[in-house]
């Protein structure tokens, strides 16, 4: 079994392993590990070069085409479209490893050995990485053996967390944000009992959610108000009829309140929040701690935003509700929400506040 890691773990593991060793991804598709590896290694000034092996037909798109060198009067293959003229290191990410044809892979052993293929070597402090689809639903190639002990292999597991880090961070619809964190098992699919997927009678293809699903749906509500009938059609095209029906039924139970509201407009918004039950405010402080990670307040609203966190916590405290307080301090204290934590710091009276409450459950 691969050792599970989160996208935080993922993006530290990015970090820290030496180039010359090569990473393999195990996961569904749609979970994000493309998006993560470009952005990475793009922030880095590194150029990533994708390839989907399970669509390749030739090994030339990988390695290049062969030809004669006329001073020579051998064969050589020509550098392929991807290789590298200025000797800068690169980034392979070879994406459905083991959806590839045989002759696929017997040039990635090659790239998985040495850094070489046809001959050419890659730029010193290039990167290979590989990532392999798991599940009943893919045609799969079994894996050699000695090409798996090329890599280091680790089973990419991101949390419904990280994905409304993402979301909330690309401005995903606060809607679809809100059912995922009351619905979570809708996120991925993997908790929908095998009876209420949604299989197409005449063609027999199942459609699952999935969490780039879910960012199209966000692109199909943008401008949307009200949510018609035609609406839930095309989510259930996305995400698959069990998932956008829930959804819809989900918009009945939504939060009276949003983040920015509590943080920018708290005063207007006060009683709305005071008639807000202790499950309701649970979700609310995610909502809270999700949205401060990405830094989204700058100048005057930053003033105003950590005025709105203090007020939003007194009344908590003045409602007597020190499980709704006991909560969002738990939740700091997670490395994904550092950020979060350093917003609060900025606040003498907010981080004296935080800090109080914290002594006085150590004290009791």
């Amino acid at each position: 079994m691969a050792v599970r890691v989160d996208v935080h773990e993922l993006i530290q593991l990015l970090e820290i392993t030496p180039p010359d060793q090569n990473i393999m991804l195990v996961g569904k598709h749609g979970i994000g590990k493309s998006q993560i590896i470009a952005t990475h290694f793009s922030s880095r000034g590194m150029k990533v070069v994708p390839f989907f092996l399970g669509q390749m037909s030739d090994p030339g798109d990988l390695i290049g085409l062969l030809h004669k060198e006329e001073a020579t009067g051998r064969s050589e293959f020509l550098p392929p479209f991807w290789w590298p003229v200025d000797e800068q290191p690169i980034v392979l990410f070879l994406d459905e490893l083991n959806r590839a044809r045989p002759e696929i892979l017997q040039s990635v052993m090659e790239l998985a050995l040495n850094k070489t293929l046809a001959g050419k070597r890659l730029p010193a402090g290039s990167v290979i990485i590989s990532a392999v689809n798991e599940g009943d639903e893919y045609q799969l190639t079994d894996l050699d053996p000695a090409l798996v002990s090329r890599f280091n292999l680790y089973q990419f597991a991101p949390t419904v967390d990280d994905w409304l880090l993402w979301a909330d961070q690309h401005k995903v619809d606060d809607r679809v944000t809100g059912f995922v964190q009351q619905q979570p098992q809708y996120l991925d699919g993997e908790g929908i009992a095998p009876a209420a997927q949604d299989v197409d009678s005449m063609s027999g293809l199942v459609k699952t959610p999935d969490r780039r699903g879910w960012a199209r749906v966000s692109e199909i509500l943008c401008g949307v108000e009200t949510i018609e009938p035609v609406h839930v059609k095309l989510i259930a095209g996305v995400v698959g009829s069990p998932a956008a029906m829930a959804f819809r039924r989900s918009l009945a139970s939504r939060l009276p309140v949003t983040p920015d509201q509590v943080l920018l407009h708290f005063t207007k918004h006060r009683k709305a929040i005071e008639k807000m039950a202790l499950g309701e405010l649970l979700m609310l402080n995610e909502q809270l701690l999700v949205h401060l990670v990405g830094d989204p307040y700058a100048d005057a609203d930053r003033t105003k935003a950590l005025k709105g966190m203090l007020g939003y916590l007194k009344l908590l405290r003045k409602r007597k509700l020190d499980e709704a307080v006991a909560h969002l301090v738990s939740m700091t204290d997670q490395p994904k929400y550092e950020p979060a934590m350093e917003f609060f710091a900025e606040s003498m009276e907010l981080t004296t506040l935080l800090t109080e409450y914290v002594e006085g459950i150590r004290i009791q």
